[in-house]
């Protein structure tokens, strides 16, 4: 029966990892997707700068890319600043959208006219693998990433989830805020209902300038 019962309990375990959701907390998803994003914006950005921006400018310009100059080193910071941001969950729609842009641009631009794939395996010999040139796989893999971070949240450890978790906090005190008001002085329309005078007493005590009975049979509320 011992034997039995732990290849049943062997089997509850492969069944829980074996079915999505695994049991982890859900916001934990956007953890590596934020590793995966930022670290590669990172690298892609600063191997244009250790190679010499120049270099990238030179093939904007044989693209035919207008403003050249301006676009190229737009696309270094974004790559760098961007890849930054999303590696430390740090508004992460406002770094996604021209991150996206960049991505779309590099599409149209470059990558399509080489068809999906962007392994392309065409050979292997002594001097090792020989790839053709790369599709646009992998930038709508880094959009779909970008797309999921803004819809899903940037997860724990990030600026935006420390953000979240206090503009939540504001939002539900407000309302206890207000019923808490509200109890204790009712607005002007429903000052001048029997039940109320509790906050006429409260009111008038606060203020000394009169005892509550004077107060309330003079004015027919409460008020300071």
């Amino acid at each position: 029966m011992r034997e039995e019962d732990s290849v049943k309990e062997i089997f509850r375990f492969l069944g829980r990892l074996g079915i999505s959701p695994l049991p982890v907390p859900p916001s934990w998803y956007a953890v590596p997707l934020r590793l995966i994003v930022g670290l590669g914006f990172i690298e892609h950005g600063y191997a244009k700068l250790a190679r010499g921006a120049d270099g990238f400018i030179a093939i904007l310009h044989a693209l035919g890319t207008p403003f050249a100059d301006l676009l190229g080193w737009a696309t270094i910071v974004v790559e760098i600043v961007g890849g930054t941001m999303i590696l430390l969950g740090a508004f992460v729609p406002l770094a996604a959208a021209p991150m996206i842009i960049v991505l779309l641009v590099a599409t149209f631009t470059v990558h399509i006219s080489n068809g999906f794939s962007s392994i392309k395996l065409l050979s292997y010999d002594a001097m090792g693998a020989h790839f053709g040139q790369p599709g646009y796989e992998t930038d709508l893999l880094y959009i779909a990433a970008l797309l999921a971070l803004c819809i899903g949240g940037a997860g724990p450890l990030s600026l935006d989830g420390y953000l979240s978790v206090r503009r939540n906090r504001t939002q539900t005190a407000r309302p206890a805020m207000n019923k808490i008001g509200w109890s204790a002085c009712p607005p002007p329309s429903l000052r001048s209902r029997p039940a109320n005078v509790g906050c006429h007493a409260l009111t008038a005590l606060k203020s000394h300038r009169r005892s509550a009975s004077d107060s309330f049979a003079g004015t027919g509320g409460c008020h300071d």
